[in-house]
């Protein structure tokens, strides 16, 4: 660092740099508690500082608060953003903290004998056979000298909100203004009990089951795939910020969102989720156990299944996002939904078209030519984007061609 510098490094000197050269030094030693290499430098007739600071393997704060840099702001660290820094500085995981308060009294047997059963399922934990629970969790180095880990509280404990009080997940049935509640549930438990007891929740109280027949069978599906619900709530529980809020499920008419605290690890985008990518856990060691009980795979496909899930079931692709300190995932029931429509790069016309025709099914060039006051050359041009986008199938040709929802 230069003091005497100008923003694109030209000298421009300093008329106090005796005063400057005493205090800094000691400014950066009382309210850092580290220390500075501060030299004086000249050039021709102006004196300049220059300021070195060694890197330290831990945290340094200012005054008791700590900063970091994010492109050309300065922000403090605070609550559970600031946790996450200080462990990833001293090179631990908040799950792989050991928990002192906690004993294998904690532990709960049921949830270890699903476990055991769901991990021989999948192949992927061998010699497992007659061992006992400590050797098992010794096995999934959720245990260190004897004693258990935040991670095997979370994933086995009889009660982990008893010691971390947001591990619950929150379920909301909303209106569609995003505010109106129409009822809501809690669920409880360790990871393994959650997940079951949010998939049941949600099929029995918050989603409608579509009937249809093959033959004369009668067939069920829910609203939305289940694959894709099962991997968004893995995906939140396993890969939150177990110091931040709890995890929170809206379900409205026609779509699902998915919340969980935490942002997407630092060389992981937005767009490289839909991609093949590597997995960057935030929780490596539940990541772990969760990859050796088969609850989930190791090589950052879990988003790939929500995405082609839908796909295969005739839904809109799921929308992905940082939102409000964490990452949602949203899916839609509706091909036509106002959200999905403002991603296809249509025009005002078309998406009030698409919406307001939705009940009649289909389109005429007569009716987009009257509801809009257009040409029907215009009219035609909106209406063929319409079908090149599959948005709409055409039948018939030129004047007496109507345009079908799908």
């Amino acid at each position: 660092m230069y003091i005497g510098k100008d923003d694109v490094g030209n000298i421009v000197g300093l008329e106090d740099y005796k005063r400057l050269m005493d205090e800094i030094p000691n400014k950066i030693k009382n309210n850092m508690g580290i220390t500075a290499e501060v030299n004086l430098l000249q050039d021709a007739e102006n004196n300049y500082i220059e300021i070195i600071v060694q890197p330290y393997s831990v945290p340094i704060s200012l005054r008791g608060r700590y900063y970091y840099r994010s492109g050309s702001v300065k922000q403090e660290l605070t609550g559970a953003a600031l946790n996450e820094f200080l462990l990833k500085r001293t090179g631990q995981t908040w799950d792989d903290v050991i928990e002192p308060r906690a004993t294998f009294d904690d532990i709960d047997e049921k949830t270890i004998k699903i476990f055991l059963r769901k991990a021989e399922e999948a192949g992927r934990l061998p010699e497992i056979d007659g061992l006992s629970t400590s050797e098992l969790l010794e096995k999934l180095r959720l245990v260190k000298n004897g004693q258990l880990k935040r991670a095997a509280i979370v994933l086995f404990g009889k009660d982990p909100g008893a010691f971390y009080p947001n591990t619950f997940v929150k379920i909301g049935k909303f209106e569609n203004d995003d505010f109106t509640i129409r009822f809501q549930e809690l669920e409880e438990g360790n990871l393994i009990q959650i997940v079951d007891k949010v998939l049941r929740t949600i099929d029995h109280k918050f989603l409608i089951r579509n009937i249809s027949f093959e033959g004369m069978n009668r067939v069920e599906t829910l609203e939305y795939p289940i694959t894709a619900l099962r991997e968004m709530l893995l995906n939140a529980l396993v890969h939150r910020n177990y110091m931040g809020a709890p995890t929170q499920i809206r379900v409205y008419d026609n779509k699902l969102s998915v919340w969980n605290h935490g942002i997407l690890p630092e060389g992981i985008t937005l767009d490289k989720l839909t991609k093949s990518h590597s997995s960057y856990p935030r929780n490596p060691i539940l990541a772990e156990a969760c990859f050796r009980g088969g609850y989930i795979d190791s090589w950052g496909s879990g988003i790939m299944k929500i995405v082609d899930s839908c796909k295969a079931a005739g839904l809109p692709t799921p929308i992905m996002e940082e939102d409000g300190g964490g990452f949602i995932v949203r899916l839609f029931k509706d091909i036509y939904s106002e959200e999905e429509l403002k991603g296809k790069d249509l025009n005002d016309r078309q998406i009030l078209a698409l919406q307001f025709f939705k009940s009649q099914k289909e389109i005429t060039t007569s009716e987009y030519m009257k509801k809009f006051q257009i040409a029907d050359r215009t009219a035609r041009r909106d209406l063929v984007e319409l079908v090149e986008k599959e948005l709409l199938i055409s039948e018939g040709e030129n004047k007496s061609a109507r345009y079908a929802y799908k």
